[in-house]
């Protein structure tokens, strides 16, 4: 059984270009100008498997921290049963996710630094894990689910959704801890390339305190994050270069060399540079909209 391909970096509007996934299949919704500082999107996904089949999803990481909302049969990354509700915390390993029958949910993606604010706990104590989000809302993911479902039609249901969530906020005061979102934003912007000490000083903190802080309020390290920031502007390039001299990518990217370049690419996608580019020029075709 093949796999497909679904990557998204943060400019792109639903999904990459180089994603084998149906066109159709993703909807994006406005974020409310309340959850904005919190929410950096909602995706509503739906899609329908011929009975009996099945269908593998490799999704690359993008070290965010995700509410999921399962309306239809929930995808599951192991041989259990998805789960209905969920908090899936940030991760930097790709995840082959199993799909079959009417999946039909929505993804709730957060910015660093909120997930204290939704979830009630910091994002490092579910960093690398998917949790039953009712663990974390005392039965009341299950009952908003119950409320989305009942919804008339998509966008009610992800009415009722963000009315929840500003809920929430408002309950938990909707604070972000102002020194790891910062510093997220500088890791990202400079592709992974600024130095940690650097990073601290501009946020006013000591390089321990730093990694302190940032396992807890974005759920990684600086350094697990830095190298996400630098695949990913490694994949941007590509698909500008349909034919890359893989050495120079390399160099331009951040890496030391080539075999640094393809052994990252192994760690954070599971596939080799040449594997992933072979997938996405098969699915190059189903570009979002």
């Amino acid at each position: 059984m093949g796999e497909r391909l679904f990557l998204r970096l943060d400019d792109d509007p639903l999904h990459g270009p180089e994603s084998s996934v149906p066109a159709g299949t993703l909807h994006a919704f406005a974020v409310g100008a309340a959850l904005r500082p919190h929410v950096s999107h909602i995706l509503l996904y739906r899609e329908t498997f011929a009975a009996g089949h099945e269908v593998l999803e490799r999704v690359l990481p993008d070290g965010a921290v995700r509410l999921v909302f399962n309306l239809g049969e929930a995808p599951s990354a192991g041989e259990g049963a998805g789960l209905p509700v969920e908090a899936i915390g940030a991760s930097a390993a790709p995840v082959v996710v199993r799909m079959r029958e009417k999946v039909e949910g929505v993804s709730v993606t957060l910015r660093p630094g909120a997930a204290a604010a939704l979830l009630g706990l910091p994002a490092g104590e579910i960093a690398g894990h998917a949790v039953h989000l009712d663990e974390l809302w005392q039965g009341g993911a299950a009952e908003l689910l119950e409320r989305m479902a009942e919804a008339p039609d998509d966008a009610a249901r992800v009415a009722v959704l963000q009315a929840a969530l500003q809920r929430r906020l408002i309950d938990t005061s909707g604070t972000v801890h102002l020194a790891a979102v910062q510093a997220a934003r500088l890791i990202a912007a400079s592709g992974g390339r600024q130095p940690l000490r650097e990073v601290a000083a501009a946020v006013g903190v000591g390089e321990r305190r730093l990694q302190q802080l940032f396992h807890a309020h974005v759920g990684l390290s600086p350094r697990a994050w830095g190298r996400l920031a630098r695949l990913h502007g490694c994949l941007r390039a590509l698909r500008l270069q349909p034919a890359p001299a893989w050495a120079d990518v390399a160099v331009a990217s951040g890496f030391y060399d080539q075999s640094h370049l393809a052994n990252e690419f192994r760690a954070l996608c599971g596939v080799t540079p040449t594997e992933f580019l072979g997938r996405a020029t098969s699915g190059s075709s189903k570009t979002a909209g």
